[in-house]
């Protein structure tokens, strides 16, 4: 299931419980964030342990552009995780739709 930047923005502006999982790289973070909980992708596997205690919580993840944190996703259903959402367009959407 995905999520849209609007949707994204619904909720944080609501401060809805949710964990906002960022998968990029530490430079693009760096760069810009939407304050979410970095865990790039490519570490993944190796840190899920640490969001067990979100296994039947929302989970929105998001990238760059949606791609890696389509992966992730994935990753993240196929070890069990129930409600887990990708943002659309990742950051490059937020700021076309909102700005830095």
């Amino acid at each position: 299931m995905n999520i849209t930047v609007q949707e994204l923005k619904q909720k944080l502006d609501a401060g809805e419980n949710f964990l906002l999982l960022d998968v990029r790289e530490p430079w693009e973070y760096e760069e810009f964030n939407l304050g979410g909980r970095l865990m790039p992708v490519n570490g993944l596997m190796n840190q899920m342990w640490e969001l067990e205690d979100y296994k039947n919580q929302e989970i929105v993840v998001h990238c760059r552009s949606g791609a890696r944190s389509g992966m992730a996703q994935a990753l993240m259903t196929a070890q069990g995780f129930t409600n887990v959402r990708n943002l659309t367009g990742g950051v490059m959407a937020w700021i076309d739709a909102f700005g830095k």
